[in-house]
This record gives C-alpha cells, sequence and structure tokens, in this order.
C-alpha cells in the first residue's frame, strides 16, 4: 500500500457539507438507503456495460449488495461492539481519480458522466438516477472508508471524518474482492442501533425491499450439528464460530464415525441472509401476474391477514413513466376517518427505491382507504428524496390514479354482489368524494347508493330510480333522517306512498352534505320532500280543490301562526298529507330537520349562529283529517277557547317530532300529554287534585301525604281505543 495522499472537499463542498448532512436529511435511517440506492446504482452500470461487452463481468459475474457489522475488512466475524457497519456491493467500482472526483465533490456522483459517455440511442432506463446521497454516510458515521475496484485501475481508499479533508491511497483487497465497493462506516456512539441484526433488516424491509439485486445481511445463526466424543473435546479447546459446508471428505468422516458414540450439540455460525426476497411484481406485465401473487404481495406491503377485496395495475409510459399498482381491502380500518391517523396507504417509489409513505399529494382524502404503491421513473425530487417538489408530475399521477380508481370501482359495480360488500365497507368515502371532488362528481354519484321505500332490504342507484319513475315525472324525491325507521314514517311521504311514487332515504348524516352538491342527474332534480319547493304532481281538478281549501281554512292558519307566534314562520293547507293532521316543513334554502339535528349535536359548535342559521319552519294542514277539520269548527264557533289554543300546541309539537324535530316545549308536551291519558282512563279529576297538592307542598316545604287517599284506586283499567 502507498502512502496516503490527503486531498481538500472542493470550496463550495467544503462550506456547505456539514448542512448537507444534519439539515438536509429528516431520519438518521435514510443513509443506509441512499448508500443501498448507490450500490444499485453501481450494479446497474457495470451490467449495461456488459451487454455490449461481456468480459466486464470476467471479474466476478454475481450482482450483489452484502451489508454486514465487522470489525476489520478482511474478516467475516460479526462484531457489534466494534460499531462498525459494511455496505459491499460487486458494481463498475471506481478508479483513483473517479474517487477524488466523485467523492471529493458534493453531489457529484459520475452518474451524468456515465450516461453521457454512452451511445445516443441505447436503452438507458436500467441506470439509477441517485447516488447523490452519499454524505448522509456522516449522519451515523463519524468516520467514512470506501474501498473501491474498477476493472480499469487497482484497488483505493478514500477516508474522511468529515474534518474538510480526505485520504485516497492504493490498498490490497481483501480476498475475493475483485471489483465494486465497499463502504465502511465508523457508527457514532449514538447510532450503534444501525449495527444490530434487528433495525438493519428493518430498514432494508422498509427502504430496500424492492431493489433488483439480492440485499444480503451477514447474521450470526445457530445450527443443530452430530460430533463424537472426541470431536467434542476438541470443539472445547476452539469456541470460535465457524462457517463449514459439508464436502467430500467430510462426507467420508461422518462415514468413519458411524460405530463411534455421537451427540447433538449446538454452534454458532455466520451466513448470508437474503433480505429483499419480495419481488416487485408491479414492474412485470398484469398478464403474467396470478391472483394469488397480488394476493401475496398485498399482505406483504399491508400487514393484512385477510386478501383484498380489488386490484388495480397499470403503467403509463411515454413522456412521463411510472406504474400504479393500488389494492381496495375488504374492512375499512376503524379509525378511517381519524383526523390524527396517516392520511394515506399508498407507498412512493422512485425506481423500485422507496421514499415515504405519507405522501397526501397522491390520493384526495376520500381514497385514504386505499393500499398499493406509486413507482415513478423520472419524479422530480430534492437533493433528500423524502422531500418531493411540487410540481405537475405529481399532479399528472394523482389524476391518473383517482381515474384508475373510479374505473375499477364501475368495473365492481356490474357484479352485485362484489359491490355490496364494497358499498357496506366504504359508502361514506363515496359520498365524500361527491361533497369534495367536483372534477369527478359526475362517476362518483353513478357509484352512490341509498334505500329507498321500494327497494326492501337492498339499495337502489340513481340509474335503477331512473328507470322506475313514473310517466311525466321529472324530479328524484329523497327525505333525509336519522335512520330508516324514522324517516319512513315521516309525515311528508305519504302522499307520495299511497300514489306509488319513489322516495330515497338519505340516513347517512354525509348525505346531506353529499345531495346539496349533486342537485340533478341526467336532467331530473333532486328534491327534498320536507321542503317547501316539493309539489306533489296533481291534475287541474286537484289544484283547483286545493285552491279553494286554502281559502276556506285560512281563518284557521292565521289563528294557529298568530298563537304559535316566531316559532312557525307560515301555515297553510297542502296536499301533502294523507293521515298526519299536519306537519312541518322548511324553507327550500334553509336548513332541514335532520341537518338541525346534525348541527345541534356538533360538540364544538357555536350556539350563537344557531339562532339564524336554524330552519325556518313552516306548518302545513291536512284539510281532510277529521281533527283539523274539527280546529275550523271550534275556530269558528270559539276562537279564544282553552280547548282550541292547546290541541294547536299539541299538534305542533307532535308535527315537529313527526318531521324530525327536536320537542319545542318538552314540559308543556308532557303535561298535554298526561292530561290526554287522563282524560282517555277517566281519572282526569285525580290528576288535578294530584297538582294541587304538589303546589302546596312546594310552597310549604313540608312533607305531603299520599294524595286523594279516600279515592278508591280502580282495581282495572279498562281498555280505551
Amino acid at each position: 500500500m502507498c502512502a496516503a495522499q490527503t486531498y481538500e472537499f472542493a470550496s463550495d463542498s467544503k462550506r456547505i457539507l456539514n448542512l448537507f448532512c444534519n439539515s438536509i436529511y429528516k431520519y438518521p435511517e435514510t443513509a443506509i438507503r441512499e448508500l443501498i440506492s448507490n450500490s444499485s446504482d453501481a450494479l446497474d452500470k457495470i451490467r449495461f456495460q456488459s451487454l455490449s461487452d461481456p468480459s466486464k463481468l470476467s471479474t466476478g459475474e454475481e450482482l450483489k449488495i452484502d451489508v454486514s457489522f465487522i470489525n476489520k475488512i478482511c474478516l467475516d466475524i460479526p462484531d457489534k461492539a466494534e460499531g462498525t457497519l459494511t455496505i459491499i456491493d460487486t458494481g463498475i467500482g471506481m478508479t483513483r481519480c473517479e474517487l477524488i472526483k466523485n467523492l471529493g465533490t458534493l453531489a457529484h456522483t459520475g452518474t451524468r458522466a456515465f450516461l453521457e459517455s454512452q451511445t445516443e440511442g441505447n436503452d438507458l432506463t436500467m441506470i439509477g438516477q441517485f447516488g447523490v446521497g452519499f454524505y448522509s454516510a456522516f449522519l451515523i458515521a463519524d468516520y467514512v472508508k470506501v474501498i473501491s475496484k474498477s476493472n480499469d485501475d487497482d484497488a483505493h481508499l478514500w477516508e474522511s471524518t468529515l474534518d474538510g479533508t480526505f485520504n485516497v491511497s492504493t490498498c490490497d483487497p481483501y480476498p475475493g474482492f475483485n471489483r465494486g465497493t465497499a463502504v465502511i462506516l465508523k457508527l457514532k456512539e449514538d447510532k450503534l442501533e444501525f449495527a444490530e441484526e434487528k433495525r438493519l433488516k428493518e430498514v432494508v424491509k422498509k427502504h430496500s425491499e424492492f431493489i433488483s439485486y439480492p440485499i444480503n445481511l451477514r447474521v450470526l445463526k445457530e445450527r443443530e450439528i452430530e460430533v463424537t466424543d472426541d470431536e467434542e473435546e476438541g470443539e472445547k479447546e476452539d469456541d470460535k464460530p465457524k462457517i463449514e459446508e459439508l464436502d467430500e471428505e467430510e462426507m467420508e468422516k461422518a462415514e468413519e464415525n458411524k460405530g463411534k458414540k455421537t451427540k447433538k450439540i449446538k454452534e454458532k455460525h455466520n451466513e448470508m441472509e437474503m433480505l429483499n426476497k419480495v419481488k416487485p411484481i408491479w414492474t412485470r406485465s398484469p398478464s403474467d401476474i396470478t391472483e394469488t401473487e397480488y394476493a401475496e404481495f398485498y399482505k406483504s406491503i399491508s400487514n393484512d391477514w385477510e386478501e383484498h377485496l380489488a386490484v388495480k395495475h397499470y403503467s403509463m409510459e411515454g413522456q412521463l413513466e411510472f406504474t400504479i399498482l393500488i389494492y381496495v381491502p375488504k374492512r375499512a380500518p376503524f379509525d378511517l376517518f381519524e383526523t390524527k391517523k396517516k392520511k394515506s396507504g399508498i407507498k412512493l417509489y422512485v425506481r423500485r427505491v422507496f421514499i415515504m409513505d405519507e405522501c397526501d399529494e397522491l390520493v384526495p382524502e376520500y381514497m385514504n382507504f386505499l393500499k398499493g404503491l406509486v413507482d415513478s421513473n423520472d419524479l422530480p425530487l430534492n437533493l433528500s428524496r423524502e422531500t418531493l417538489q411540487s410540481n405537475t408530475v405529481l399532479k399528472v399521477i394523482r389524476k391518473n390514479i383517482v381515474k384508475k380508481v373510479l374505473d375499477m370501482l364501475l368495473e365492481m359495480k356490474q357484479n352485485k354482489e362484489l359491490y355490496a360488500k364494497f358499498y357496506e365497507q366504504y359508502h361514506k368515502s363515496v359520498k365524500l368524494g361527491i361533497h369534495e371532488d367536483s372534477t369527478n362528481q359526475e362517476t362518483l354519484v353513478e357509484l352512490v347508493m341509498f334505500k329507498s321505500n321500494k327497494s326492501g332490504t337492498e339499495l337502489t342507484d340513481f340509474d335503477s330510480y331512473v328507470k322506475r319513475m313514473k310517466e311525466k315525472q321529472n324530479e328524484i324525491y329523497y327525505i333525509c333522517g336519522e335512520d330508516v325507521a324514522s324517516v319512513s314514517l315521516n309525515s311528508s311521504i305519504e302522499q307520495l306512498n299511497r300514489k306509488g311514487y319513489e322516495v330515497l332515504y338519505l340516513v347517512d348524516p354525509i348525505d346531506e352534505y353529499a345531495v346539496q352538491k349533486i342537485k340533478n342527474y341526467k336532467g331530473n332534480n333532486l328534491v327534498d320532500v320536507t321542503k317547501e319547493n316539493f309539489k306533489l304532481p296533481v291534475d287541474e281538478d286537484e289544484q283547483k280543490k286545493l285552491e279553494e281549501l286554502k281559502e276556506e281554512f285560512k281563518p284557521l292558519c292565521e289563528k294557529i301562526k298568530a298563537h304559535l307566534g316566531t316559532a312557525i314562520e307560515e301555515v297553510y293547507v297542502s296536499n301533502r298529507l294523507q293521515k298526519s293532521p299536519c306537519c312541518i316543513v322548511t324553507s327550500q334554502y334553509g336548513w332541514s330537520a335532520n341537518m338541525e339535528r346534525i348541527m345541534q349535536n356538533q360538540a364544538l359548535r357555536d350556539k350563537s349562529t344557531m339562532g339564524y342559521m336554524s330552519a325556518k319552519k313552516k306548518m302545513e294542514l291536512n284539510p281532510y283529517h277529521p281533527i283539523i277539520i274539527g280546529l275550523q269548527r271550534e275556530n269558528k264557533e270559539n276562537e279564544n277557547s282553552t280547548a282550541l289554543l292547546k290541541s294547536i300546541d299539541l299538534l305542533h309539537t307532535q308535527a315537529a317530532v313527526q318531521s324530525g324535530f327536536s320537542v319545542p316545549n318538552i314540559s308543556k308536551f308532557i303535561s298535554a300529554i298526561n292530561t290526554i291519558v287522563a282524560c282517555a282512563l277517566g281519572i282526569l279529576l285525580f290528576l288535578f287534585l294530584l297538582d294541587v297538592e304538589i303546589d302546596e307542598a312546594e310552597n310549604t316545604s313540608e312533607q305531603v301525604a299520599p294524595v286523594a287517599a279516600d279515592v278508591e284506586e280502580p282495581s282495572q283499567l279498562e281498555e280505551v281505543d
């Protein structure tokens, strides 16, 4: 070995090298990722050269990357205590001049020069783009050595402690090192975790699992062997671990020891364990991949115990090149809409090198249930690979992912059973997409489904609804509520049910937001049947009769409005009802009853805004109902009677409840119900006396004896129809 020569880093490099190592990269583990990526680049280069000149591989045909934590470069014995990590490749290697030029100038790796030296027109897509991150090695190491051997030069040693200088000298490579590069890192005291087998496996699996070349880790394992008594004594004298393979001599020796007493003992030995056994199936043609392979790969990247529900594999070639492999899991996670959870399940790779798994720009929020990956050949990155630049490439990738996922869902919809499984798990995501993604709203509307008064236990979509519409019907009717049971009993749909019109039941809280974005489907307006703008289709005779009834019941409507005051904005007669005496509807552009309920249940709502944001309520009367007819008669005979006013209060409350609103005055409502029950049971006087006794007790603060002790309690209550 000749004397080492000392060089200074290039002036620009010297000023910013420290900043580069300590500020650009977010995580120390990226140092190992960068070094393995550089090794992959070197292997790409020698493989490319061998295509035109096979003799380039005469110094070693095996292309691989070995990782080990060792004491000295010439020994194969792991030594964690020494704190040395080595990454060795059998790639193209570097000459002395290349070592000085590439490792002495920041962000110069020789890749560009290599590409420029090749003949135009050759397939260069296999040549890695990276290698800039060699200096990230100083994130975890105080001292770095690089031994490199090129086909065109002797082996040379480059070493530096990041003090502004580096040394280069000729050296003798260790046995078997005929071509390639070995990077030896003397780990920092607080980075010794990277000399642990478990930690190294984690880093390689996360960042470099899909590198094209084998990544082997030298690990220490135990195995059981059979030895004779003589061999056991010899083993005690030398307990050093050995790497042994049975050859012909050992086979003969085993035959000789057949007659001797043997026993099994445990022996430590070193072996190379391949870490990237999972192959990047997305680089293959979809026609060559079986469903079993897709399923196994999905489980490997998602840690899901179940197989996927659907998969989309697509590659784009041309000016931009990228591949997407997207899965739909069978089950939605319980925290799908948790704001603090990781937003995206899509991993980002660049030429099979893992970049990040939290790239929110790849898919919109409503698609955060997807699992899979995107691998780009030319995605622009900053110096630190995990920091993306804002650019049109990312927007193109996102647009393609969304389009292909929606195409996949439309295909799934053709399979009724399969789509039912998907929709059961992810219906809220589809509806959220309608609310948020105006660009793809038309497609998303085709995917959404609801229950209706005609669908039974199944769901129906807008297309099916339109096919079942009545002649001359040009509106899609819907009603929002808390659940199917409550909306199916809502008084607003009584006449629609009687006349055979279909009404969609929107019972998810998000439905209120989504339907506001839809407005129209294929020329048919969506109409909320609980709003005042809903008009039941009627003929001319029915309309004429309705106008006459409005005039007839006008005094009663004015009386009800005057008594209820600001609680009701307007009272009028309509043909909306059949069985119910009245109902409450809201203005066309106000909150519905369901939306008011949702807003009132918001934990962090602003109560000061509820006054003017709440629904504007209007009361509709059924002029054919006996109760309304009775009120009309009572209003004519005695417009200020107590019975009339109490009846109006009770009807208002029951209409609010039946229409989905909360009870306006719960105590008054309970009192009115108690009065009705007492009347039905013939104990109204008893109830009155009880109220008097309670009032007196509250005034005197005395203990009250049981009221109406002399009143004989009926032994049996008559059933009242």
